[in-house]
């Protein structure tokens, strides 16, 4: 359930959101997709993102791949006064939707897992991996993410990577 007087933003695929409003909140849905949810916690301004795919794609502009969703968050967040050196962030998604098939999730969290790690940005929160869909909903002044699985989980066709929960995420 949405707070009353909230300003509701949904991100989807390929798309992202920045916001400094007290009032908005950031969601989207994810499977096998990754969002990154990176704040400055000083200037109280924080965004999220949508991306489908792991590798930098044709040209490496293209939103659906990691990379190119990736620095257009970090850029957005700088744009509107934000500082590199204080940027923090949450990764969430990246589920094995289809057994059978490669573990596009899979790559997609490492690929946000490496850019982090490139760009100096500290990962404070991950929920990566398993067999289910999420549904995000952050709250980008204060940072605090809620996160919903949804559906039912299925037998994973080998172990399910672990999912370390550490910092301000409540399931919902």
């Amino acid at each position: 359930m949405t707070p009353l007087g909230s300003k509701v933003i949904h991100v989807v695929l390929g798309e992202h959101a920045i916001s400094d409003d007290p009032d908005a909140i950031i969601t989207t849905i994810l499977g096998s997709c990754v969002s990154a949810c990176i704040l400055d916690p000083d200037r109280r301004i924080g965004g999220l993102n949508h991306f489908l795919l792991p590798d930098g794609g044709p040209g490496g502009g293209d939103n659906r791949y990691a990379a190119a969703a990736l620095e257009l968050l970090v850029n957005g967040l700088l744009r509107r006064g934000a500082v590199r050196s204080r940027l923090r962030a949450k990764l969430f998604g990246g589920a094995r939707m289809l057994a059978g098939l490669p573990d596009i999730g899979q790559r997609n969290a490492e690929a946000a897992r490496r850019f982090l790690c490139d760009e100096g940005i500290p990962l404070l929160n991950c929920d990566l991996g398993g067999t289910q869909a999420r549904r995000i909903r952050l709250w980008p002044v204060s940072g605090r993410v809620q996160l919903m699985l949804l559906g039912e989980a299925r037998r994973p066709p080998r172990e399910a990577p672990t999912r370390p929960k550490v910092g301000d995420v409540e399931l919902f």
